[in-house]
């Protein structure tokens, strides 16, 4: 049963098309991913859903009578007031809990007048008790028995102990009022839920517990979330919004991916061999008609109908400009690269971790993990020495020099200029040379004119990673570098640091980067302990299930010299791995030049083989040039199919 379709939505603001012609329809129970690059429209497209905006063409269907919910990144909370006369507004978190059910609450309202009528005696009495028979079925049928045991639920679950339920929403904190806002949305399961980024302001306990409840939900789900690792746990569907237009895949977010990537090679390939049949064609008509004898005319005519008659293959629209960069080595460092030793930090009377002892060697990847306020980032401002630990110390190794990402883009000064960011940071450039990295990073045009104040986060981090690449480091220090980039931004950085051969720290939330990036983890846990795990996210997340399998063992049932032997082990098949990689993707630039300078020699030796006239050694000399570089081509052609 279809649950909800969209037909022909446009939108457009001025003279600028958002959306073209989006089409699509999704049942019942579907979980649909909404993906694309920061601005292809994804959040448009929800609001034209809720109502909030006019579409400029086109029209939405709903089933009939369905709710829905609709959760918009970052928003404020909206204090819901009651139904009914008189009566004050419970602002406190549990009383906006209920207060998403109205119906609910007026019916509590209605049985507790009904419940003293009967008491009254007479005819009055006997139509209130029929009337409260009535409501009291309507009330449990419609969940009013359970309702507010799921509220106080929903409110556990999203990190509101008790001791919040009385307190007021309007001294909650943004993040607070933020998680609020979807747990009011989930208490209330409308038939469409709709939800722009709902993983901003969850930690890593909540975000598991989130996945699991919206894989399973029975209703109609929309989400919009750069989080990959997300969108493979929860969603079944996915539609694509590229160039204001839209396609719709069957699958996880990483299926969806595969099948259109081979969908434009596919499509690529089909319209390069049709170009390249009709190019043939063109030149043999052309020789025919330089001929010019009437059976050179008949056949040149036949080719001409051939070509007329051809269902012509559009040429694929570019991918939408993603950035693409490479991080600039500095000389090797040393194998030991740092030594944190006994380090104890925190503030007042909070100790975040104490004892704290780690090596890090070359080349490896290290990602740190843990709940919000754990001291992950405090970890890196000590490594940068921003902070200074009470006791212990922090030592780097020989010949290491660091690039540093923080998160906050603090490193930026708003007054400036996007230009002048990067060029005071690198005098010795040139202003070409700036703005091709610039370039290269999306600042085009009058974009690189823009104050750094009014950067959106998305414009802020593609800001630092530019300045970042132009210093030479082998050590890289990142602190949520993932933070405000889209999807295929972070496949861009996810690339890059594969290829960087020097030494990654990193904090990140990200699962899907740390899975892709990672060779050692260190775990904090809010008590400040810190388990130093060598192997990859997979492996360690499958350690985790084998110990709960293992659940009546002491904690220290795999020995740490097991584990560290293990680590080791798994590091070295994956340096391995990485080579072959480097090595294929090397072979694939290579082929994909050899095409290129082919298929451009295809194009010369056409036009050369129609300014022969009537020089038939040199025009034998060109078409048996041609077979061979077709031959060649084809070769081409089936290796790159094959990677």
């Amino acid at each position: 049963m279809a649950s909800l379709s969209a037909k022909d939505i446009c939108f457009s603001i001025g003279t600028r098309d958002i959306l073209r012609g989006i089409s699509f329809s999704i049942e019942v129970g579907d979980r649909l991913a909404v993906v694309g690059v920061n601005g292809a429209g994804k959040s448009t497209l929800l609001r034209i859903i809720a109502g909030e905006y006019e579409a400029t063409g086109g029209e939405i269907f709903t089933s009939a009578g369905a709710s829905i919910g609709f959760m918009e990144q970052d928003m404020d909370f909206n204090i819901i007031a009651p139904t009914y006369d008189n009566s004050p507004v419970d602002e406190t978190v549990l009383g906006q809990m209920y207060a998403a059910f109205p119906k609910l609450i007026e019916w509590e309202r209605e049985m507790a007048e009904l419940e003293d009528a009967t008491l009254e005696g007479g005819d009055t009495a006997a139509k209130a008790g029929e009337r409260l028979a009535k409501v009291s079925t309507w009330y449990a049928d419609e969940g009013g028995l359970q309702y507010k045991s799921r509220c106080k639920s929903f409110l556990v679950r999203l990190g509101f102990t008790e001791d919040f339920h009385s307190v007021p929403v309007t001294s909650l904190s943004g993040g607070e009022r933020t998680r609020l806002t979807l747990a009011r949305l989930l208490a209330s399961e409308p038939d469409i839920l709709m939800l722009d980024e709902p993983t901003n302001h969850l930690d890593a306990d909540t975000l598991v517990w989130l996945e699991g409840h919206l894989s399973t939900y029975k209703k109609t789900l929309i989400l919009v979330s750069h989080d990959r690792y997300f969108l493979d746990r929860v969603t079944n569907k996915t539609l694509d919004i590229e160039h204001g237009e839209c396609r719709l895949y069957k699958g996880s977010y990483s299926e969806f991916a595969e099948k259109k990537k081979a969908l434009r090679a596919a499509e690529e390939k089909k319209y390069a061999l049709q170009q390249k049949e009709i190019a043939r064609l063109e030149a043999f008509i052309e020789n025919q008609r330089r001929w010019n004898r009437e059976r050179n005319i008949i056949a040149a005519e036949s080719r001409m109908k051939a070509i007329d008659r051809m269902e012509k293959v559009d040429r694929p629209k570019d991918a939408p400009k993603g950035i693409s960069f490479s991080f600039t080595a500095a000389s090797e460092s040393g194998n030991d690269v740092l030594a944190v030793k006994k380090v104890k930090m925190g503030f007042g009377e909070r100790t975040l971790f104490e004892d704290l002892s780690f090596e890090v060697k070359k080349a490896e990847r290290v990602f740190i993990l843990g709940p919000n306020g754990c001291g992950k980032s405090t970890l890196i401002k000590l490594l940068m020495e921003r902070l200074f630990p009470i006791s212990g110390r922090i030592d780097y190794g020989y010949n290491v020099e660091i690039g540093y990402y923080d998160q906050e883009n603090q490193n930026l000064s708003p007054g400036k200029t996007v230009l002048e960011e990067l060029w005071d940071a690198y005098p010795a450039s040139t202003q070409t040379e700036l703005r091709s990295i610039l370039a290269a990073f999306n600042f085009r045009g009058d974009d690189i004119e823009k104050k750094v104040s009014v950067l959106s986060g998305g414009e802020r981090a593609r800001l630092t990673l530019a300045k970042l690449i132009l210093s030479r480091m082998n050590l890289l220090i990142l602190d949520e570098p993932t933070n405000h980039l889209d999807i295929s931004s972070r496949e861009a950085l996810e690339e890059a640091l594969t290829e960087f051969g020097g030494t990654v720290i990193s904090v990140s939330h990200d699962r899907y980067f740390i899975r892709k990036l990672a060779t050692r983890l260190l775990i904090f846990d809010a008590s400040g302990k810190v388990t130093d795990y060598h192997g990859t996210y997979d492996e360690y997340m499958h350690h985790l299930e084998e110990m709960k399998n293992y659940a009546d063992a002491p904690a220290e049932y795999v020995p740490q010299q097991e584990r560290a032997s293990s680590g080791k082990d798994a590091y070295l098949e994956r340096k391995k791995e990485a080579a072959e990689l480097r090595k294929l993707e090397k072979r694939k630039r290579d082929v994909a030049t050899e095409i290129e300078k082919l298929e451009a020699r295809l194009v010369e030796l056409t036009d050369e083989l129609s300014q022969c006239g009537s020089d038939y050694m040199k025009a034998a000399e060109l078409e048996d040039e041609r077979i061979t570089v077709e031959d060649r081509l084809m070769q081409l052609y089936e290796e790159e199919e094959n990677f």
